[in-house]
């Protein structure tokens, strides 16, 4: 069986006070895009998950994909085994959900290899126990996300977004970026309406104006290298950009699939990576059994 694992991105992220849980609470619209990991299952005796490249990301127990694959077993009593052998396509500690995308993909294509019956909600809310991002990953589309990540309302997309998806040499830790916001301050818990109804109406200019993510002076103070990310879209033609979730990688919006590749091709320079990205109506999916 071979699953896609869409990477998601963010854009629209404002972030509130730490919980007692560790977590933040957020206000946030995710979107899935097309650049993504490749997950094949076969089954197996025992659960194994292996990587390529070797070493891109761990291959044991700490993978989220691993972890979901224990939380379904645990939540259905299914005892059956799987071989997961992961592509990794997405870029590692960017911002772009990468670990919740495997996580999800493990948990639709298991769900079937199993037989467990599991609905997507059921599945999302097993996604929201091993990771904040795995239920959007597992639902996909365009969402709005409350809470700390478990609040998913579908949000309506008129237009196919195209995306150019621009990502330094360097990494960040999700949680290092947290903690510096916590130490900087932020301004507080935003309302995405603006971009919701920007996205409703296929108004372009409108949603790049509305663009927004609370963690992007977090991140600059830990990869200063980032202050010029922003600037470099928009003199490549972007119509807006904004930082995806913790980063570094940053999003340049396109008013469609030629113009992304145009600003891509300017970009590239500026970048380590950089890749062309168009918006998806699903999250995680079998695409052959």
């Amino acid at each position: 069986m071979r699953v896609e694992a869409p990477a998601k991105i963010n854009l629209f992220l404002s972030v509130g006070p730490r919980r007692a849980s560790g977590l933040h609470e957020i206000s946030s619209v995710m979107q899935a895009v097309s650049l993504a990991d490749d997950l094949r299952l076969d089954p197996a005796a025992g659960l194994g998950l292996s990587v390529e490249p070797p070493g891109a990301v761990p291959g044991g127990e700490d993978n989220l994909a691993m972890r979901a694959a224990r939380a379904l077993a645990s939540a259905t009593g299914a005892t059956d085994g799987a071989a997961l052998r992961l592509a990794k396509r997405i870029p590692v500690a960017a911002g772009l959900a990468g670990g919740s995308a495997d996580a999800a993909a493990a948990l639709v294509g298991l769900n079937e290899l199993w037989g467990c019956g599991l609905s997507r909600k059921a599945l999302e809310a097993v996604g929201a126990q091993v990771g904040s991002d795995v239920a959007f990953c597992v639902r996909g589309g365009t969402a709005g996300i409350q809470g700390t990540g478990e609040i998913l309302a579908p949000l309506a997309c008129r237009l196919p977004l195209w995306w150019v998806i621009a990502v330094p040499g360097a990494a960040l830790s999700t949680a290092e970026v947290y903690a510096r916001f916590d130490d900087l301050g932020g301004p507080g818990l935003g309302d995405p309406w603006e971009v919701a109804d920007a996205l409703a109406r296929g108004d372009l200019d409108r949603l790049a104006a509305s663009l927004r993510n609370d963690l992007e002076p977090a991140a600059e103070a830990l990869l200063p290298g980032l202050s010029g990310a922003r600037e470099a879209l928009l003199a490549a033609g972007a119509v807006g950009a904004v930082q995806s979730g913790s980063g570094p990688a940053w999003m340049g919006l396109a008013r469609d699939e030629e113009h992304a590749r145009e600003v891509a091709a300017r970009a590239a320079r500026e970048f380590a990576r950089v890749e062309v990205a168009q918006s998806l109506s699903t999250g995680a999916r079998i695409l052959a059994q």
